[in-house]
């Protein structure tokens, strides 16, 4: 007998293909905030702080603290109500470093601390995470249901703790579910989780045989 063909098969296909290829993977629920192993501080949180820290860290090891600390800050901070506008600045830090400055042997120091590894990939963290609940920008925090007026994407692909890819899944055994349906779907998520996207260099829209990608700001065609 046939297996079923669902949205499930899909998003599983898909994660097994991710780790083959080199991304870490891990249930969004194992990570939530309140577990014993959380990497969010609330459900508004779309950065995981301590990946992009290490991240830091490592690709800059003669930066001090307070250097690296600024880094964070600059990352994790949007400066516009426009989407795209910052997602163009998140950009720029991304490919051309964050502009930091420290005191050394009473001078001021001024660098560009690297955010992503491009020389060598795997100097990078990696993590595919599907079932990451994410509280809607309209939405109050609820301390009895913690899920609710929340929003889950798919797939979201972190690398080195910013989630720079989301993917969305549908059915292709359900005609009402296309690609075309995912596409809609992130434009959603674009009006409702705003900041999900402020890093993101890519949105994928598939239903497991038909596949679309695009920039943030990318039409349908």
């Amino acid at each position: 007998m046939t297996a079923k063909f669902t949205e499930s098969v899909v998003e599983e296909a898909a994660l097994e293909w991710l780790q083959a290829v080199g991304y870490a993977y891990l249930p969004g629920p194992e990570i939530a905030p309140g577990e014993p192993t959380a990497e969010r501080e609330s459900y508004r949180d779309v950065i995981l702080i301590g990946r992009l820290r290490a991240a830091l860290a490592s690709l800059n090891p003669d930066l001090p603290r307070e250097a690296l600390d600024d880094a964070v800050r600059q990352l994790v901070r949007t400066e516009s109500p426009n989407l795209s506008v910052n997602n163009h600045r998140l950009h720029r830090l991304l490919v051309n470093g964050v502009p930091v400055s420290y005191q050394a042997k009473g001078q001021t120091v001024y660098v560009n601390a690297r955010v992503l590894d491009f020389d060598d990939p795997a100097h990078n963290d990696w993590l595919a995470v599907n079932q990451f609940s994410i509280l809607r920008q309209d939405a109050l925090p609820n301390p009895t249901m913690p899920l609710e007026g929340t929003r889950r994407p798919d797939v979201l692909l972190f690398v080195n703790g910013l989630p720079l890819g989301v993917v969305e899944l549908k059915n292709a055994a359900d005609e009402d579910a296309t690609t075309h349906t995912a596409y809609t779907q992130l434009q959603t998520y674009k009006a409702e989780i705003p900041d999900l996207f402020v890093p993101n260099a890519v949105l994928v829209a598939s239903e497991g045989t038909d596949d679309r990608l695009g920039s943030l700001t990318a039409s349908w065609d």
